[in-house]
């Protein structure tokens, strides 16, 4: 970004940096200002899709009900599984490595990544999408404990197929920075599937559910393609030795990438599956729509942490104190955009449910509620969590996934049996609660991390009224708890704005807000 570069360029010790050195409190707000412009992108780009995403959900909750939507939600769990095995962790090798070699402006290496990049996705694609179709009885059996639904796991071979060539394609696009076309790809690719899928589940019923999926990742390769094919890459000459040189490259790089995203789809998968065994489709229904919405809103943040925060940290992380000064700063910007959406989820959860789904979907509520809980700690942690990737610590972040996926499912297959569908939720808050209490020692030994004062503050504030609104849900009257929950929120949004003006020159906020509030520069002590 042109603001990342400016800072660095005021930084004392980057490339350029200039004689003088920049004022701490400036080169906050400069930090600050970088956080929210990110956010605003990033979140701006997926507001579109999210609306399609929105009306599609409706429409599919409306037609099959929370036993036919349970089906759905294990078709694309079953999808995402595959899809994080045969991809390989080729996406994310794919960016990093095109983007390498965009930066040292060697077209022929720019043209060798990319071409074993297409060729090895192909390769990887077919297979999977080979495999998925012949072990479609099995996985049906043990996803819906008959197999009946064999042949639509059948079909999502299809889709699986497609979805992996795609990410070849959007590998392409963020390596080089195509920021814009990739947002275009993603609204594009959602408008064609939801026009297609909608009146297939609309005449078929349940049996329209894979081919649904097959249009939406169709609709996918087809846009991801077309703006790729924009973009002129030349095509060296390759013998089978370089080949294999820059595939093994490819592989050793992605299956870092692979073993993360197949742990949090393979417990994804496993708490869906303990849902539906042990609650039943309904349950699974219910469930599976709670998970939706709880990470709707807190999306956008996390979302904008691993858009701009993570390589930022990267380029400090060999400095301890910069390294933790990013880190919470960034923490303090995630809870003041994060809480307030998360207070308003918890007391408008009835509302919420109905508008997005309909009056048979109550029984996810309360699941809602503790998912949201969960989400708040998430928010929390989840800078901390980036030191040891930036660290490239990579067994100790693996073990730290593992860990975090091992206690997740165990902890659902208890609290399911022992609370029904609500126990899902409160395993996924047990977990993260979990996570960072093993965190943050990681964190101390790793850069010295601690929590500034501010965010101990933030934190403990925000916590106070999460709990408070949670609470008042359980065990007040209901208008006393929507009383307090949306004065809670209220309360959370004028602290959330105020601070943010604090933190922030007046040019720099949004021109609606310089009209509407009276502004005040940062103290030093921010």
């Amino acid at each position: 970004m042109a603001e990342d570069t400016a800072v660095a360029a005021a930084t004392p010790g980057a490339p350029g940096a200039l004689a003088q050195p920049v004022p701490e409190a400036t080169r906050r707000r400069h930090s600050y200002r970088d956080i929210l412009s990110s956010s605003a992108l990033i979140g701006g780009s997926t507001a579109i899709t999210i609306v399609i995403g929105i009306v599609r959900t409706k429409a599919m909750a409306l037609m099959l009900g929370p036993a036919g939507y349970g089906v759905m939600g294990a078709y694309l769990q079953i999808g995402e599984l595959a899809r994080g095995v045969a991809q390989m962790g080729l996406a994310g090798s794919g960016v990093r490595q095109i983007a390498d070699a965009t930066a040292s402006g060697d077209t022929a290496r720019i043209g060798r990544t990319v071409q074993v990049l297409r060729l090895v996705s192909l390769a990887c694609a077919l297979i999977g999408a080979v495999l998925l179709a012949a072990l479609s009885a099995p996985i049906a059996a043990f996803t819906f404990g008959q197999e009946g639904h064999a042949g639509g796991v059948a079909l999502l071979s299809l889709a699986l197929f497609f979805t992996v060539v795609a990410g070849s394609q959007g590998a392409l696009l963020q390596g080089m920075r195509r920021i814009g076309d990739m947002a275009r790809i993603a609204i594009l690719g959602g408008l064609l599937g939801t026009a297609i899928g909608v009146p297939l589940v609309y005449f078929l019923g349940e049996a329209g559910l894979a081919p649904t999926l097959v249009a939406m990742a169709a609709a996918s390769l087809a846009t991801s393609w077309w703006y790729s094919r924009r973009i002129d890459v030349a095509a060296p000459a390759l013998d089978w030795a370089g080949y294999r040189s820059e595939a093994a490259a490819l592989l050793r790089l992605g299956m870092a990438f692979m073993i993360s995203g197949l742990l949090m789809n393979g417990a994804a998968y496993a708490v869906r599956t303990i849902v539906l065994r042990q609650a039943g489709l309904d349950a699974a229904g219910a469930y599976f729509a709670a998970w939706t919405l709880g990470g709707l809103y807190t999306g956008f943040i996390l979302q904008a942490l691993g858009t701009d925060f993570y390589p930022r940290l990267v380029g400090v992380i060999q400095d301890p104190a910069q390294c933790n000064r990013l880190v919470n700063e960034q923490t303090r910007v995630s809870l003041l955009l994060a809480v307030p959406g998360v207070l308003a989820t918890i007391t408008l959860a009835p509302l919420v449910i109905a508008l997005f789904y309909s009056s048979s979907f109550t029984a996810a509520v309360d699941v809602l509620r503790w998912i949201c809980l969960g989400m708040a700690v998430r928010v929390l942690t989840w800078p901390v969590g980036y030191i040891v990737v930036a660290r490239n610590v990579q067994k100790l972040f693996i073990a730290i996934e593992v860990g975090w996926a091992v206690v997740n499912v165990a902890l659902t297959w208890w609290c399911v049996e022992a609370f029904g569908v609500n126990g899902a939720g409160m395993a996924f808050l047990g977990a993260n609660l979990l996570h960072a209490l093993a965190l943050r020692p990681i964190a101390r030994r790793l850069s010295g991390f601690a929590w500034s004062a501010e965010n101990r503050r933030t934190a403990l504030g925000s916590f106070a009224l999460v709990g408070a609104t949670f609470a008042a849900t359980q065990y007040l009257p209901p208008m006393a708890a929507l009383a307090l929950g949306l004065t809670a929120t209220l309360a959370s949004c004028w602290l959330s704005v105020r601070t943010l003006t604090l933190l922030l020159e007046p040019q720099d906020l949004p021109r609606p807000l310089q009209r509407i509030l009276k502004f005040r520069r940062a103290p030093e002590s921010l």
